[in-house]
This record gives C-alpha cells, sequence and structure tokens, in this order.
C-alpha cells in the first residue's frame, strides 16, 4: 500500500518559518510530480506548489517568493521550505504525487495522498 507521510507543521509567529516534509512508499518516486496543496477550513483545497521528475518547479502567486518546494530522490522524499509566513498561511497542508501534463499543469494520483499536517500562523 501507497503511503505518503507529512511532518513539520506547527504553530509559528507571523513573519516565522517552518519546513515540511513528506516521503513516499513510492518505488517510483523519482518518476513522478510532487506537489504541495492546502486547504483552510471553509475553502477548497488550494495547489500551492509542485516540482517535476526533472526538478522544475511552479508555485502558487500567493506563495511565491516565500515558499520553496524541493526533492530527494534517493529519501524519497519532498520538502516545502516555508518563509515569512501570514496568518492567511493557516491550513491544513498535503503532499500528492503526479504528473504534469503536455500543458505544464499538474495533474494529482488520487491515490497518492498524504494524511495531512496542521501549520497555523498566530501570535
Amino acid at each position: 500500500q501507497v503511503q505518503l507521510v507529512e511532518s513539520g507543521g506547527g504553530l509559528v509567529q507571523p513573519g516565522g518559518s517552518l519546513r515540511l516534509s513528506c516521503t513516499a512508499s513510492l518505488n517510483i518516486f523519482s518518476r513522478l510530480a510532487m506537489a504541495w496543496y492546502r486547504q483552510a477550513p471553509g475553502d477548497q483545497r488550494e495547489l500551492i506548489a509542485f516540482i517535476s521528475k526533472g526538478g522544475e518547479t511552479t508555485y502558487a502567486d500567493s506563495v511565491k517568493g516565500r515558499f520553496t518546494i524541493s526533492r530527494d530522490n534517493a529519501k524519497r522524499t519532498v520538502y516545502l521550505q516555508m518563509n515569512s509566513l501570514k496568518s492567511e498561511d493557516t491550513a491544513v497542508y498535503s503532499c500528492n504525487a503526479g504528473v504534469v501534463d503536455y500543458s505544464g499543469s499538474y495533474r494529482p494520483t488520487e491515490p497518492y495522498w498524504g494524511q495531512g499536517t496542521q501549520v497555523t500562523v498566530s501570535s
């Protein structure tokens, strides 16, 4: 059974930083794109960053310049470094393994979701 396990969430003050990790039990990890999503209460799930199997990165405007996605194929892990956090970044953050299509858009793979980790930005 495929598992994606996120860690690194918590409570942080505005302006602070957190680093999320997502480790996948996927033998084909290096052949997949990886993404981070977030969902705040009452909101739809939002794609915030993804990284292709080749290492190209794409960000939502809401996090561009503040968040950095990276991957370590040897560890089957994708990271999300979050800096200059704001209260509006408060959400449950989840990772997904998927593909980048011909148009450069990320396509999630439904079975490949983590359980999520809570990030709360508050003073």
